[in-house]
């Protein structure tokens, strides 16, 4: 097994990529989750 440090700085664009999904999909269920809570929600208005 051999280290090269050199493939980590290679590696750090995948590892970008990865964590912009990753904060996208929770940005998708975090909308999805507000979008229903208002839809389903009772009005206290009437």
């Amino acid at each position: 097994m051999f280290f090269e440090p050199m493939n980590f700085i290679n590696n750090i664009g995948y590892m970008g990529i990865g964590m912009l999904g990753i904060f996208a999909v929770i940005g998708v269920i975090i909308a999805l989750t507000t979008i229903l809570n208002s839809v389903t929600s009772k009005d206290d208005k009437q």
